[in-house]
């Protein structure tokens, strides 16, 4: 076997694997929010989970590019806004619902997002589009109520998280714009940027104290900045050069699950099995949605890491 032949082999589960090991990173998550409510309120969180990240962003910039981030367009303003406000809300439906039933219904902003695009940027959806909207819509509905009798679920959590969702939507389409002029780890550091200033409003909106009351308080912040904020979409975003568009986007949706899995071992909060079809469903929506905007031609998103 040549040189070239082993090296494409090697590429062949390199992508793939980053791919699965950013979702895993998205994963951890909630888990981590969950785990500092003791320290920081959650919007403090993520003011300092974006606060943490951004040196390393920008130190990154630097090492990659060899120069300084290049200058933002308004797109990206946009983008970091809608993101910030997503996570300030699905940070909130986590102290409220379980974190499956957060996290699976938050992943539906990358069914919104085709929404969005019809609507902002003219994008007319498929057949196959709708239809996943649909079964992923089913999902949600039992992933919501199918908890209602185990008093851990609530649907004022789901609702905020639905919340998110959308938010979610309009960063993907907004992202995809900004990305038109910028490159991916200059997109990230601006998206950053912008998120600190965003979530510093929320913290003060949401009467939360910034700083927690020893130096311990930071553990899980900055575990968030590292594994999650850079770590995980700094994964994807590579893995993604490697992998194709079909295997990348069933291998992101790892996300829930993780957060799922974990959540049920470290919190007790198991799903029931119409909740767990519907978190199925909720997958299954997102992944048809991908393969519709596949047969439209356009751009695609392979997924709104968090």
């Amino acid at each position: 076997m040549s040189d070239h032949s082993r090296a494409r082999e090697r590429m062949a589960w390199y992508g793939p694997l980053l791919v699965l090991g950013g979702g895993v990173c998205i994963g951890l998550a909630p888990i981590g929010l969950r785990l500092g409510l003791d320290d920081l309120g959650p919007q403090a969180i993520a003011f300092w989970r974006y606060t943490l990240a951004l040196p390393f962003l920008f130190l990154l910039v630097i090492a990659t590019k060899r120069r300084l981030p290049a200058k933002p367009n308004r797109f990206v303003v946009i983008a970091g806004t809608f993101f910030a406000l997503d996570i300030g809300l699905w940070h909130w439906a986590l102290t409220i619902t379980t974190v499956a039933n957060a996290t699976f219904i938050v992943n539906l902003g990358n069914i919104c997002a085709g929404l969005v695009a019809w609507i902002v940027l003219k994008e007319r959806p498929t057949l196959i589009w709708l239809i996943a909207v649909m079964i992923a819509l089913i999902g949600a509905s039992a992933l919501s109520l199918g908890g209602a009798a185990d008093g851990k679920s609530n649907i004022r959590g789901d609702l905020i998280a639905l919340a998110a969702a959308a938010l979610v939507s309009c960063y993907i389409v907004a992202a995809s714009v900004a990305r038109r002029t910028l490159s991916g780890i200059d997109t990230i550091f601006w998206l950053t940027a912008v998120e600190i200033f965003v979530a510093a409003l929320m913290v003060i909106g949401f009467r939360e104290d910034f700083f927690p009351a020893s130096l311990h308080g930071f553990t899980v912040p900055l575990f968030l900045a590292i594994v999650a904020h850079i770590g995980g979409q700094g994964l994807i975003i590579t893995g993604l050069g490697h992998t194709p568009a079909a295997i990348a986007g069933v291998l992101i949706l790892v996300q829930p699950v993780v957060a799922a899995a974990i959540s049920w071992q470290m919190f007790n909060e198991p799903l029931a099995p119409v909740q767990a079809a519907g978190g199925f469903l909720i997958l299954l929506g997102i992944f048809i949605s991908q393969r519709g905007k596949r047969d439209t031609g356009t751009p695609e998103a392979e997924g709104a890491p968090l």
